[in-house]
């Protein structure tokens, strides 16, 4: 995961920053508890396949 795409990209519902888990390969959503996956490297922002923390 590229960290300074980090720096730009957010939360699709709620606007708000994102974190990268490595264990998992995703990116957290701490204000809405959902964890957005990222497969070969590209985050998959899309909030029908996000999953609830």
């Amino acid at each position: 995961m590229d960290y300074h795409l980090l720096k730009i990209i957010v939360c699709p519902i709620c606007k708000g920053s994102l974190f990268f888990n490595p264990e998992h390969t995703e990116l957290i959503c701490n204000a809405d508890s959902l964890a957005y996956p990222c497969r070969d490297g590209i985050p998959v922002l899309l909030a029908n396949f996000a999953r609830t923390l």
